[in-house]
């Protein structure tokens, strides 16, 4: 077994003001695909999204931090939120949803292109690539908080969280930091050279990510502790997997459709 270190989630306080290290791990994590997306548009000379970035970063954010406190509150807590809403706001108490924040961010990106005439799918698969960075230092500031633990284990490096009784247990955090942050940043960004080198349709690392993510997490969830309000669903699957599960449905659909599309174009070329 291997000691938890105490780590104050609070790095310092100014009176009232605490700063944490769970809202320091966003604030890494917008700055790391604001710069990673600008390289991109430098290097590949992405012209699509014209003089509509830093308006459409500002967007994104708006959209992550609303859809995953909401996707929080509706996917895994909705009763409590329903007697206690003025507590939906209170969001420094923490609980943020990965698939909330994956809706609010979709929803808000696709209405901003269709206003400035951006194509949508495009601006996905540039973004899409880099999202395993937020996600990863995501999941080291859970892991600082001591919550999402795993589940009891008897495994050299499992640990005995503060919040999670006296049995050890999986480190199921720093599992998903390095599935759902490292592994997959490293696909997705080896993926994104020759998608633009080869002209894959739009949408396919966009798809890849979807279905990536979906799988990684479905297996890190094997190891998770699942929600103790929610528990197990439909026998065995955890709220995570379920919605995970969609995902991978989601990117599957999306690589079919692209590729009937880029079949139905080469029967109209050689027509």
């Amino acid at each position: 077994m291997v000691p938890y270190p105490q780590i104050d989630p609070v790095i310092f306080g100014l009176g009232p003001l605490k700063v944490r290290w769970y809202g320091l791990m966003y604030v890494l994590g917008f700055a790391a695909v604001y710069l990673l997306v600008a390289r991109q548009i430098r290097k590949y000379r992405l012209k699509f999204i014209g003089d509509h970035f830093e308006d459409l970063n500002f967007v994104l954010i708006i959209g992550l931090i609303l859809g995953a406190r909401l996707g929080y509150v509706i996917f895994y807590n909705t009763g409590y939120y329903l007697e206690n809403p003025g507590e939906i706001v209170a969001i420094w108490q923490g609980g943020m949803s990965f698939h909330g924040a994956l809706l609010g961010l979709l929803t808000a990106a696709w209405l901003f292109c269709r206003r400035k005439k951006i194509p949508f799918l495009k601006t996905a698969d540039l973004y899409a690539v880099t999202v395993p960075i937020g996600l990863g230092l995501g999941r080291i500031g859970n892991f600082i908080n001591g919550e999402l633990f795993g589940r009891v284990s008897e495994v050299p490096w499992s640990m005995v969280f503060p919040a999670g009784g006296p049995l050890p247990r999986h480190p199921s955090q720093l599992y998903e930091f390095l599935l759902e942050g490292v592994l997959l940043f490293i696909i997705l960004w080896s993926m994104k050279s020759v998608h633009y080198r080869r002209g894959w349709p739009a949408g396919t690392l966009f798809a890849a990510f979807l279905i990536g993510y979906g799988l990684l997490r479905s297996f890190a969830e094997l190891f998770r502790e699942p929600d103790i309000q929610l528990g197990f669903l439909f026998g065995s699957l955890t709220m995570g997997q379920t919605l995970s599960g969609l995902m991978v449905l989601g990117g599957l659909v999306m690589i079919i459709v692209n590729r009937q599309r880029a079949l139905i174009g080469k029967e109209i070329s050689a027509d």
